[in-house]
Formats: C-alpha cells, structure tokens, sequence
C-alpha cells in the first residue's frame, strides 16, 4: 500500500481523535477506515487505544453507511502508483468529498467551482428501422404494437421492444430491422429467439425479426451486452467490422467502438469463440478477448467483470485509464464533443461514478485530481 495513502489516513486519524477534524473529514475517515482495519503497516503505527477509540466510534457509522440501500461510497480517485500524492475521491448520496494534505484551500475551490452550463445524462433512446425502410423514434412511440413483419409482432414497452413470432404463422421470408442508439441513449431488446440485448450510446444491431435458418446471426457496431437464449442446434453469432463471436447460449460483452485502440469481448458466463480473419481464440468466464489492430488477439484472465458491463448497470467505471479513455465514454453518454488543449494529462484514473447525474457533477470528481474542463455549449474543453 502506498506510504503516501498511509499517512494521509493517520493524518485525517490525527485530526480525528483530537477533535479538530472537520465534517468532511470525519465522513471520508469513516468510509476509508475498513481499507487500512486489517493492514499491517497501518496497525504497527496505531496505538492499542487508538484503535479502541477509532473502533468505537466508527463501527456504527461504518455500518450504517455500509448497509444504506442506495448511497453506498462510489470512489473516484488518481492513481497513487502515478503520483506521490496521495489523493481520494469519493461521492456519497450526491455530494464529493475530497482529501489532498498539500493544499486544503485548492479543494474547496474545486468543490466550489460552477459550469456555466450544464448537460443532462443520457436517457432511453432508440431508432427502430424496419425492413421496409420505415423509422420509428421509439422514445417517441407509445408502448403497444408497433408493426408486424413476416408474421412476428414487435411490442414496445417502455425502454425495451421485443419480436415475438405471431400464433399460427410460419416465417420463411427474412426480414431484417436494425436498431440504432444516438449518442445519448441506450435501449434493450429481446430478439425473435428470446435473446436478450442491451445497447449502449452510439450503437446499432442489424438482426432478422426471425432466425429461419441453420444460425442465428446479427451484426454490431458500438457496443451491446448479450444474454443469448440457448439453442444448441443453431449457434449464435455476433459480428462486427472486425470479428465474429459464436456462442450456443452465454451472457458476454462486447466494446467494438471504431474510436477505440481494440475490439474487446469479455465473457460473464459459458463460453464463447472470438475469430477475426487472422487468428481465432475461445475464451471462458472471466476472461477477456483483445482484438488488436494487427488482427491477432491477447486474452485477458481473471478480469473484474463487472467494469466491462458498468454502463448497463448506470455506472462508469475504470481501472487505470487514461482520461482520454475516461472522456470518450462520456462523449458518448452525454453526446458531446471533446477538445483537448495544451499537453494532454498523463495520469491514470479509477474508481466508479454513476451515469445518472448531470455532466458537471462528474467533471467537478475528476477536476479535483488536477484536470481542469470548460463547457462551452456541447464541447467539453480538456487543460491539464
């Protein structure tokens, strides 16, 4: 663990138990004191009493936070492997917390610091194609039957439109519709086998409104998680400009954004095979499968999982990303533009904020680790 982290928490602990810690404080040393309860190199530079009196004071508080429904710490913080200073950030029931034992007065600005203007999250928003040629703006649409097509019915309701094959029909001809989700948005599907889709911003599926034949194909850009029904006698394939992903029945991930480095396929559950016209790999649950611009792949094991699908859960997430990284994921959420000005910031990012609240709540968590943003009507000004 890093020394500087350590004596930024005996610091705070400092504060704490003289009396002289602030509100702030005293709520980031409650969210942080379970990260350094069992650290050795901690505990060798706590007296027995201290950690008595830190134990019962903070026990209760710790566990009712621990415990709270909803307004569980979601930290956001600088890598400390990157810089020597030792900085976290966290948001609790939609306030920030900040703690920087160099320069108190700095966060507060920061804390304090007002965008002009503001941008609201994304929301559920789709165009529906249909094979005919025909959009339909389902964020618009009522919920109901929006059209039939080759005897299958396609059903809205709410966030989600589901194919469904109609009583007594026999679907020989293939018709195809394609979902499109703007910058913005995101949608959920239920394909004509039972195959659950969730897409993410910026993203389309091209599918069949019935799978007539030996396989069951759809094609990708963007990215979309995938809850595939199972059906050993016709394999599921997804495919995308650069790969194909074959599957009986599995739930996995799939990130192939043209603007990002690599194509990246990451397996929850069974197991899927991943080919690009170079090189094929099977991957099995908690695995990763890289697709490199040169077409080969690198298989990730023992991934946290639940980074690849934190946007269909309303969460960011990242471990160790650069904030180019960071911002093109909120360039897609909030359908903004991002312009970087001067030398562009090195440092390494990780840590969770949800996707629910408004975009300058989110630039002010990453401008207290030294990122400084402008809003100027749907551009997003970077300056390290």
């Amino acid at each position: 663990m890093s020394p500087e982290l350590i004596k930024a928490f005996l610091e705070l602990k400092k504060n704490y138990l003289n009396g002289t810690a602030t509100a702030d404080e005293i709520q980031l040393l409650e969210q942080y004191y379970n990260l350094f309860a069992d650290e050795p190199d901690v505990l060798a530079q706590l007296s027995g009493s201290e950690i008595e009196i830190l134990e019962s004071r903070l026990k209760g508080a710790i566990t009712n936070r621990i415990n709270a429904k909803e307004n569980k710490p979601v930290p956001f913080y600088r890598s400390y492997f990157i810089r020597a200073a030792a900085i976290v950030i966290f948001a609790l029931a939609g306030t920030f917390y900040f703690y920087n034992r160099h320069n108190r007065q700095q966060v507060q600005l920061a804390e304090n610091k007002a965008f002009k203007t503001d941008i609201a999250p994304g929301g559920n928003k789709a165009v529906l194609t249909l094979a005919n040629g025909a959009k339909v703006i389902l964020n618009n649409a009522k919920n109901g039957d929006i059209s039939n097509q080759g005897g299958t019915s396609i059903l809205k309701q709410d966030s989600l439109i589901s194919y469904k094959a109609l009583a007594g029909a026999n679907a020989t001809e293939v018709s195809y519709n394609t979902i499109t989700i703007p910058k913005g948005g995101q949608y959920q599907l239920v394909l004509a086998d039972g195959t659950k889709v969730w897409l993410n911003a910026a993203s389309s599926l091209r599918f069949p409104t019935a799978f007539t034949g030996k396989d069951r194909t759809v094609e990708l850009t963007g990215e979309a998680y995938f809850e595939v029904a199972k059906n050993k006698d016709k394999p599921f394939n997804v495919k995308t400009i650069s790969q194909t992903v074959q599957v009986l029945g599995t739930h996995f991930n799939i990130n192939a954004y043209s603007n990002e480095a690599n194509v990246k396929t990451t397996l929850l559950e069974g197991s899927v095979t991943v080919s690009s016209p170079n090189a094929s790999v099977m991957i099995s649950p908690g695995q990763q499968a890289v697709l490199g611009k040169n077409g080969t792949f690198e298989v990730k094991h023992d991934l946290d999982t639940d980074e690849a699908v934190a946007w269909k859960n309303g969460i960011f997430q990242f471990k160790e990303a650069d904030i180019q990284t960071v911002m093109r994921q909120i360039s897609r959420w909030y359908d903004i533009d991002v312009s970087f000005k001067g030398k562009i910031p090195t440092d390494l990012y990780g840590g969770k904020i949800s996707r629910n609240v408004n975009l300058s709540q989110v630039l002010k968590i990453l401008e207290l680790s030294g990122v400084n943003f402008t809003i100027e009507g749907r551009t997003i000004i970077v300056t390290s």
